[in-house]
């Protein structure tokens, strides 16, 4: 690494180090005030609440993470530009592109720790959250009771008396097997149906069977200590999905939501496709905002800083509410799913990448004069 870039870089990093621990700390100190009687009344112990706020930390960095880039990206650009050191810079040769290249690097950087965070735990948070702070005492049970699914490719529907999310144990079941008619054609009854993942098999415990006819006539029953299924598609995540909501899914769990229940209408799959596109698109939100804050956080002058700065804010949350915006589209399946992931991205992007031609030529670009123009009246 050049001089250069490594002047650059630590300037940019001492303020988004910053940034970050800044905005980490007012996050948890207003967290810890809202929910401290939930804590001392469950009698959360020093180690369950730095659990609690170590499985909410990857949900916190996801929206964390482009803020700080912003804010640190306009004021160590800022104060480079008030002291003229780009100015230096350009004079002495550098492009701006060449300038910038460190930061996109750091913007990209943290893309892939976004990504990596979003793509499994920073989901998993919020649900997270709901069960530390829905415990009333040690004894509270989770379980799901009357689950009803129905696998219409393979024409069973599974009837479920109660089941614990994330368990492969299912109690008190009937599973009714169908043909291309919708004829009943087996019925299977257990106590517990356990699934074994190594064998990918479900085992039946106390099962009887029940064999029928297409006029519903009984041609066979037998009553089993214990009964293996080696052909079922079923999962228990599969089974469980009618009670899980989208926006809690990691992208494996969307993924295979998706692919176990691709006979489902379009306008129940949407919230989910859009999510999983979601979960795709939102990381690279992190180097559009450096695409965007970057040029305009560069100033040649003093009275263009103010303007700039409040025009880079004013793009980033106007991108925040177009993401939300198109994802409520998406998710309403009134737009495709990819439409509604990505197209704040692109938007923007092509908005940073104009931004940055306009500051690599040296023309100006929009200007917000906050406090007007004055005008100067020779007398």
């Amino acid at each position: 690494m050049k001089l250069l870039d490594r002047y650059v870089v630590r300037n940019f990093l001492q303020a988004y180090l910053y940034c970050v621990a800044a905005f980490l700390s007012i996050w948890l100190i207003f967290d810890i005030s809202e929910n401290i009687s939930v804590f001392l009344d469950n009698h959360f112990g020093l180690s369950r609440t730095v659990e609690f706020y170590l499985t909410q930390l990857p949900q916190v960095l996801v929206i964390l993470l482009p803020v700080s880039l912003l804010l640190a990206l306009l004021f160590s650009l800022g104060r480079m530009s008030r002291a003229n050191e780009i100015v230096s810079m350009l004079t002495a040769g550098v492009s701006i592109p060449r300038l910038l290249f460190p930061l996109l690097a750091i913007g990209l950087l943290t893309t892939l720790v976004t990504f990596a965070l979003n793509y499994s735990v920073a989901p998993h948070a919020e649900l997270s959250r709901q069960n530390y702070l829905s415990r009333t005492g040690p004894a509270r049970s989770n379980h799901i009771e009357g689950q009803i699914f129905r696998n219409r490719t393979d024409a069973r529907t599974w009837f479920v008396q109660d089941f614990l999310p994330g368990e492969n144990v299912f109690n008190n079941v009937q599973i009714l097997q169908q043909d291309a008619h919708d004829n009943i054609t087996a019925n299977y009854l257990a106590a517990r149906a356990v699934y074994q993942p190594d064998k990918k098999s479900w085992l039946l415990e106390t099962a009887k069977v029940v064999n029928y006819d297409r006029r519903g006539n009984i041609l066979h029953s037998e009553i089993l200590p214990s009964l293996v299924i080696e052909h079922w598609s079923e999962t228990p995540f599969r089974i469980g999905s009618a009670n899980v909501q989208a926006e809690f899914l990691s992208l494996p769990e969307l993924n295979d939501y998706l692919h176990y229940n691709a006979d489902f209408p379009g306008s129940l799959l949407a919230p989910f496709s859009t999510h999983f596109q979601y979960r795709l698109a939102l990381p690279w939100a992190c180097l559009v905002v450096v695409l965007v804050a970057a040029p305009l956080g560069i100033g040649f002058s003093r009275r263009g800083v103010l303007s700039s700065v409040a025009l880079a804010i004013l793009i980033v949350f106007s991108m925040n509410f177009l993401t939300h915006f198109f994802l409520a589209l998406g998710e309403g399946n009134r737009i495709p799913a990819w439409i509604a992931a990505w197209t704040p991205n692109l938007l923007f992007a092509a908005i940073g990448l104009y931004l940055l031609y306009l500051r690599s030529t040296n023309r100006e670009s929009w200007n917000f004069h906050v406090f007007g123009r004055r005008r100067i009246v020779s007398r």
